[in-house]
């Protein structure tokens, strides 16, 4: 179980970083690489970028090297088209990752990241060591999902800057706001820069994803799920469901917590990581 910190202080993180591009369909993929070792990728969720990984890339980052990449028209990497499936992202990621000449790591997806290394995990699944579905689902949308979808790219349309403000407030536990305003900032300031582009394409994309939950009760490599039970996105009794499916299975259950728990219990994740991290590369 996870535990709220009272005492835990964020810190902004500099902005210096090892940024990196390598190509994906002619264009640049934008991301950072830090650290010797075994490999580990984060993939941010919708609205993020390469850094909101930061704090934990600079913990993770003293025993393993660790990739963080800016999926498709977030960040600085521009956008492929009017959507981007998550098997675009996912090729997107393995263009990056073929770039470095690596073999096998463990992907830790965030959120729309998750679906993106289920979909790796369909497409190219003798890369992986494991992964970890960070506040992430098998599950598609449904049907009033999808129409939540279509809603949120028309008020995107109107009014890109109170959608992220309210969709970032939103991924964090109601009763953590008045104490984590760093943090929302934080969040916040990597959003606000997605372009509408880039915001629209991921909800088609999100909207489209298939099912994975198969995948969870095929593969025998480990696989780590995070769940808060705040989540206002993904009710945790369905998270705990599909792990039942996986053979080999971490989970994080972060009881004050809702859909950004990296920076809503950073030190109770890191630990749990790194514990997933070494039993994946055993």
């Amino acid at each position: 179980m996870g535990f709220y910190q009272y005492s835990y202080k964020f810190v902004q993180p500099q902005r210096v970083n090892m940024i990196k591009t390598a190509l994906y369909k002619n264009q640049p993929v934008t991301f950072s690489d830090k650290g010797k070792g075994r490999v580990v990728v984060l993939l941010h969720g919708f609205l993020g970028s390469q850094a909101i990984w930061k704090p934990l890339s600079d913990n993770l980052c003293k025993s393993y090297r660790v990739i963080a990449i800016d999926l498709p028209g977030h960040g600085a990497t521009p956008c492929f088209g009017y959507a981007h499936s998550m098997d675009l992202m996912a090729r997107c990621v393995k263009s990056v990752l073929d770039s470095l000449h690596l073999k096998r790591y463990v992907i830790i997806g965030h959120s729309m990241g998750g679906y993106v290394a289920l979909a790796f995990a369909d497409l190219f699944p003798e890369h992986l060591r494991g992964f970890c579905l960070y506040h992430s689902t098998a599950y598609p949308d449904s049907e009033e999902k999808k129409h939540d979808r279509l809603r949120a790219i028309e008020v995107v349309k109107a009014n890109k800057n109170v959608y992220t403000r309210n969709t970032i407030r939103n991924l964090f536990a109601e009763r953590n706001l008045k104490y984590m305003k760093e943090e929302v900032a934080f969040a916040y300031d990597i959003a606000r820069k997605t372009s509408k582009q880039g915001i629209i394409a991921a909800l088609h994309g999100m909207r489209d994803r298939p099912n994975r939950h198969l995948i969870l009760g095929f593969v025998r490599y480990p696989i780590m799920m995070v769940i808060g039970e705040l989540d206002n996105v993904l009710p945790y009794e369905q998270l705990l469901e599909q792990a039942e499916m996986i053979e080999n299975k971490t989970i994080l259950y972060l009881e004050y917590d809702g859909h950004f728990g990296f920076l809503e219990s950073p030190k109770v994740s890191n630990r749990a990581l790194r514990s997933f991290l070494r039993k994946s590369f055993k």
